[in-house]
């Protein structure tokens, strides 16, 4: 397993661009998702999209404190509610802001070994599947960010408070 670098918003164009979906379930795709998960840990993370360390296949791992999530060509098949919440993102280190989510979704996925799987989640994990899920469609949590509350790290321990 290896750490791979994490891609900055302002640095790295690949961010901006649409993942292809994922056909090989071999030895190649078991390494880079051991290698996603290293990376996440690794930047105390929540989330990481393959794009994200310049690979451009739709690959996202989650762990939002109950458990490591692999999913493999995700989809949002059904978003429900509604919920307003603080995003950060480790492309975009030092910035946050609040974005608009669904409250909850229904994913379809493929596991590392190809066969499908559905996952239901509210709350942070609904957050995160839509937050890694945009990533593979090019799309930074930024560019959501409902105008004048962006704040930055200096910031973010008052508004935690």
């Amino acid at each position: 397993m290896a750490s791979r670098r994490i891609m900055r918003y302002l640095n790295d164009d690949v961010l901006r661009k649409r993942s292809k979906a994922v056909e090989d379930f071999g030895d190649r795709t078991l390494m880079l998702l051991r290698d996603m998960v290293e990376t996440m840990y690794a930047a105390n993370g929540a989330g990481l999209a393959a794009v994200q360390i310049g690979i451009l296949r739709r690959i996202a791992v989650i762990d939002d404190g109950t458990g490591l999530i692999k999913l493999i060509n995700p989809l949002i098949v059904e978003a429900t509610g509604e919920q307003q919440e603080l995003e950060g993102c480790l492309s975009i280190p030092g910035i946050y802001g609040i974005v608009k989510r669904p409250q909850s979704v229904v994913v379809h996925a493929q596991n590392e070994h190809g066969s499908p799987m559905e996952l239901e989640a509210t709350g942070f994990l609904s957050r995160a599947l839509c937050h890694e899920i945009d990533h593979l469609d090019g799309v930074l949590f930024v560019s959501k960010v409902i105008p004048g509350s962006i704040i930055n790290e200096k910031d973010l321990e008052a508004w935690i408070d």
